[in-house]
């Protein structure tokens, strides 16, 4: 570890910091992991004071060379990270100080930690969020390509998780895709808000340099600068809103997972899900768990915790910063690591999903799926539909009793409950002419699953 040193403050104060303080108010154990966006924020910053005539070029080359050591060896894992110097601004601060003498400590020239901090954790996030957004758009390829597979596959569609009406799985798959696209575009929004620099703020009101904070927008490929600096150091809306959409992705995907673990029950048979995302019984050897389906649900509770966790942070703070905002770090730390691990292990699970097509359509048969196409018939042939909808309900009370289909009723039985009932219903009693009768954007027909495919494609491609 780096030789303790006086702290960047402790000129103010008689005694030194209690050991247990400094353990307590460190952050250097987890925001370490922003050092590479510490230094890009740094070496802006010294690039537009040299630009305004506050730092000289030779200063500028010293920072510039010191940081692209410390940079390297934080690349390899060489760079001594000291709980003494509380975080990683700090830490970096301080070594560039080791390397180059006074130059690095004119860095710090015109800012404080409070926007240095801000800017550091935008610069992070705006670079997770494109992240993010290719690993969902992976996994929406998996689900395309597993809908494509599938256009045809009759399963049952369910209300209440109760059999309902067919549906095709191609078309159930890509109710998931459309979650997703909006999971997409929330992302990109969000990013909009994150990608505004805070630097220039200083700790609250700014600076008495002739700063140029435009130019160290553009340097950073910031959108715009933050309009006010006490918002500017304090704001943690940005980091709300992610974990807000982040929150979002997760309860998508654990609605994927959920329906997962039911398929693969084998009161369901739906989906064989491949072995090595499952595990067995310390007891039963017979059991196939599936794990990893359940751990997405258990982790969705976590990043739901930690969205609760960072409003609750900022719900009593004044302006402007107070040290409350470092607790804003480890839920946005892992609310990003949860949703990177998860997005990518579902799209791999995803592809080794193995549908048992004959089990859906078992299912199919087992719920009367076909009935509301038979009140739909008879609505057709004139009868107003809440007395079609009564006589349908009566045919499945019978055909209950009898343990039949309505497809495998007789054109005789059916006629006893409307006279309206002709040999042509026995058209829209099958799956396949329930599927067929959907023709419209949005339906479940397969042409219509087949177009929806094709149109997602083309929409991810733009």
């Amino acid at each position: 570890m780096q030789d303790a040193s006086p702290k960047a403050w402790s000129g103010r104060f008689s005694e030194p910091v209690d050991e247990l303080v400094k353990r307590y108010t460190a952050s250097v154990t987890f925001d370490h992991r922003l050092a590479e966006f510490d230094i890009q924020g740094s070496l802006a910053h010294a690039q537009m004071l040299n630009k305004v005539g506050v730092l000289s070029a030779t200063d500028l080359a010293a920072i510039t060379h010191g940081m692209g050591k410390i940079l390297s060896d934080i690349r390899a894992g060489n760079f001594e990270w000291s709980i003494d110097l509380e975080d990683v601004h700090m830490n970096i601060e301080k070594r560039l100080t080791d390397l180059i003498g006074d130059a690095g400590k004119r860095l710090h020239t015109g800012r404080s930690r409070n926007d240095q901090v801000a800017t550091d954790i935008r610069l992070w996030l705006r670079h997770e969020i494109d992240i993010l957004i290719e690993l969902a758009r992976e996994l929406q390829e998996v689900l395309l390509d597993l809908a494509e597979a599938n256009i045809e596959t009759v399963m049952p569609g369910f209300t209440h998780l109760q059999v309902a009406q067919p549906i095709t799985f191609g078309h159930h798959i890509l109710a998931y895709v459309e979650m997703l696209g909006r999971d997409v575009e929330r992302l990109m929004d969000c990013r909009k808000r994150v990608n505004r620099l805070p630097l220039g703020a200083a700790a609250l009101a700014g600076t008495s340099y002739p700063i140029d904070r435009e130019y160290v927008a553009r340097q950073l490929g910031f959108d715009e600068v933050c309009y006010n600096s006490l918002d500017a150091v304090s704001d943690r809306d940005f980091a709300i809103e992610f974990t807000a959409a982040g929150a979002l992705i997760m309860m998508h995907l654990s609605r994927l997972a959920e329906e997962l673990v039911l398929w693969m029950n084998p009161r369901f048979g739906f989906i064989e899900m491949g072995d090595r995302y499952c595990t067995g019984s310390s007891i039963m050897p017979q059991k196939k768990n599936p794990d990893v389906p359940e751990l997405v649900r258990g982790k969705t509770g976590r990043v739901n915790g930690h969205l609760v966790a960072l409003l609750t942070l900022m719900k009593a703070q004044p302006l402007a910063y107070n040290k409350d905002n470092q607790e804003d770090k480890e839920p946005l730390f892992d609310t990003v690591d949860t949703l990177s691990a998860t997005l990518r292990i579902v799209a791999d699970m995803m592809r080794g999903v193995e549908v048992k097509p004959e089990a859906m359509r078992r299912a199919v048969k087992q719920g009367y799926a076909t009935a509301t196409d038979l009140a739909d018939y008879l609505v057709k042939k004139g009868l107003p539909f809440r007395d079609a909808h009564e006589a349908v309900a009566l045919a499945v009370r019978y055909a209950s009793e009898k343990r039949k289909d309505l497809e495998e009723l007789s054109l005789i039985e059916l006629g006893t409950f409307s006279p309206l009932i002709g040999v042509d219903v026995f058209g829209v009693l099958t799956p396949e002419g329930s599927l067929a009768s959907r023709d419209h954007i949005g339906g479940t027909a397969p042409k219509q699953v087949r177009a929806a495919i094709l149109r997602a494609r083309i929409r991810m491609a733009r």
